[in-house]
């Protein structure tokens, strides 16, 4: 069975990000921080609706204060799911 867990977007302002998506009703469900690898997880979903998340990826800013550009459609990440055998989805 495949089921859809998630869309991932990059974002560089997480905090205007989510008052955004608030303004369409979704709200954060959970988050995650990997302060050794500089990067925040944001998942946000309609109430009611917790399983069509929408996940925003932070890059932190380097630690020399630059901030990674994204430019030329970066911002998208990727649709994920789940599935019972990957390896038999693959060989489908």
């Amino acid at each position: 069975m495949t089921r859809y867990l998630h869309t991932m977007i990059r974002v560089t302002d997480p905090d205007a990000t989510i008052r955004f998506f608030e303004l369409l009703g979704l709200k954060e469900t959970r988050r995650f921080t990997s302060e050794k690898a500089r990067f925040t997880l944001i998942y946000l979903a309609p109430e009611g609706q917790e399983e069509a998340e929408v996940e925003l990826t932070y890059n932190w800013p380097a630690e020399d204060g630059s901030a990674e550009i994204y430019t030329g459609g970066r911002n998208f990440g990727h649709l994920a799911y789940r599935v019972d055998n990957i390896y038999e989805t693959c060989q489908r």
